[in-house]
């Protein structure tokens, strides 16, 4: 189940405004246009940032996401009207011949048991043209990115649009082996609301998710590093097989 932070509607409209900058974004845009890519499958679309912009340049794209107040977000955006929004997991997705996948923004971490990612990956499989790719970033364990989820790297108090005044901050609340789990605490000063969402990350290594890629039918054909986070992320360049 997605964390309360996409399906809550409270929370789930806070996404945007609290990360305006989605200049990662760009990378993923970029490789689009390296591999000329007309139709794109935007897995784990959230708030529908990167499709309406995909849309927006004349790609046919479908948004999938399991939360319902996320999709709802989306649905408002410029360009929403072009995507093909898909409610649901990656199990619901109708029959489709993209020239790339995608999930952004480290989607591919959500996914914490062998089952649940081989699952997602053999969906993008089957919805993918031969010779067509995936591409996603996930974050590299050995940065230990989670040693600065904790209160004292992360309280901040934001004024909202049309929310006012936020506190928010993220407690780190386990690490077990590759999972990684912490909460994120919101406060709001309209009326005083403390809401929290829980969630965990699975940090594979690049060996593992090498391994599992071509368990899956794929060809590795590069990692590369995330752009704006150097040393931090890789972004892994899978193709199905022509």
């Amino acid at each position: 189940m997605p964390d309360k932070a996409f399906t809550e509607p409270r929370l789930a409209a806070l996404y945007d405004p609290l990360d305006p900058d989605r200049s990662d974004l760009d990378v993923y845009a970029a490789i689009a246009d390296e591999f000329g890519a007309r139709s794109v499958l935007d897995i784990g679309c959230g708030t529908g940032t990167f499709a309406c912009l995909l849309a927006e340049r004349s790609l046919a794209v479908t948004g999938l996401d399991p939360a319902a107040a996320s999709l709802e977000l989306a649905r408002r955006k410029p360009g929403a009207d072009r995507v093909r929004w898909v409610h649901g997991q990656a199990g619901d997705l109708p029959p489709l011949q993209v020239d790339l996948a995608t999930m952004t923004g480290n989607v591919a971490q959500v996914f914490l048991t062998d089952a649940e990612w081989t699952g997602v990956l053999l969906a993008a499989y089957a919805a993918l043209r031969p010779g067509g790719r995936l591409v996603f970033e996930t974050r590299d364990p050995a940065a230990q990115a989670w040693r600065e989820w904790i209160r004292e790297r992360t309280d901040e108090h934001t004024v909202v649009p049309d929310v006012g005044g936020l506190r928010t901050w993220c407690d780190l609340t386990a690490v077990e082996g590759e999972l990684v789990s912490f909460r994120w605490t919101y406060v709001f000063d309209a009326d005083g609301a403390v809401l929290t969402s829980d969630s965990t990350l699975r940090f594979r290594s690049r060996a593992d998710v090498t391994a599992s890629l071509a368990a899956a039918g794929y060809v590795v054909d590069e990692v590369r590093g995330a752009p704006d986070r150097p040393g931090r992320e890789m972004v892994f360049i899978a193709r199905r097989p022509a």
